[in-house]
């Protein structure tokens, strides 16, 4: 399906996470380990928060495989920021175009998504009913992600994320349910508002995609004294990705099945996923 990645913490390049790690995120566009395809080429997207602390992301998105684009290694060496999503897109059948890539924007606010709404086609017009009239006319795209963030800023995504985000798949389900779908939806998603990232891993049949969290910083210090790029990076610092992107024995951390988890300033959380009506 796709693969993603979120980053928070100590201002780093882009081209730091996308490019040069031995399995990075432009490696799994080509060789996947453990998604459903092993080649991501239907669009590419990385949305960042400057370092001069404006609240509004900017978006660089383009059709092509992210292999192949000058342009995305060009500004992956030159673009520095403290949080960061990026996320390699692969098709489950709407069309390749910008407005279908990912990250998806509305304000302040960032969205990724890998997995689907199964038969979005039978399910979209009650879906898309139910999204906010006024954010209704910002959807621009015809992806079935864009609706599930649509509909999360519906059910009060910006007021409280997790909530938000379990109303919007128990909707999601119980629509399903009614036109007789099995199973409705599949997805990892992560989604920022510049200062906190939220990522989520949950499914209906209860066997969702990979997603993994870094080791905390203090802890893999401690295991590998002599890491020099350990010692560059704050105690704050940490990485959500669909797979690992390295080898580092201690270095990740698999997301358990139906959890959502919060990286910000001090304690992260981790917690279950209940989905609900809205």
């Amino acid at each position: 399906m796709c693969r993603w990645l979120a980053y928070s913490g100590t201002p780093i390049l882009l081209e730091e996470l996308l490019y040069k790690p031995r399995y990075s995120l432009i490696d799994q566009s080509l060789h996947a380990r453990m998604g459903v395809e092993t080649t991501n080429g239907d669009g590419f997207g990385v949305g960042w928060y400057g370092t001069d602390g404006a609240a509004t992301p900017t978006l660089f998105r383009g059709t092509g495989p992210a292999w192949g684009d000058v342009n995305l290694r060009e500004l992956a060496s030159t673009v520095t920021s403290p949080l960061f999503l990026a996320h390699i897109r692969a098709s489950t059948g709407t069309p390749v175009q910008t407005t279908n890539c990912h990250p998806f924007r509305y304000g302040s606010w960032l969205w990724i998504h890998n997995g689907s709404i199964r038969d979005f086609q039978t399910v979209k017009r009650d879906l898309v009913f139910a999204v906010d009239p006024e954010l209704y006319r910002t959807m621009v795209g015809s992806t079935d992600s864009e609706v599930m963030f649509h509909l999360a800023l519906t059910f009060g995504l910006r007021d409280d994320p997790v909530a938000a985000v379990e109303r919007m798949v128990g909707f999601v389900e119980s629509v399903g349910r009614a036109h007789g779908v099995h199973d409705p939806i599949q997805m990892t998603v992560a989604t920022t508002d510049g200062d906190r990232i939220f990522a989520f891993r949950y499914s209906s049949e209860g066997a969702s995609r990979t997603l993994y969290f870094s080791t905390a910083v203090t802890a893999l210090r401690e295991l590998y004294p002599d890491n020099e790029q350990l010692q560059k990076i704050s105690d704050e610092t940490r990485i959500i990705v669909s797979e690992p992107l390295g080898e580092l024995v201690g270095a990740w951390q698999p997301v358990p099945e139906s959890s959502y988890g919060v990286v910000q300033a001090g304690p992260d959380i981790l917690g279950d996923f209940h989905p609900r009506l809205p």
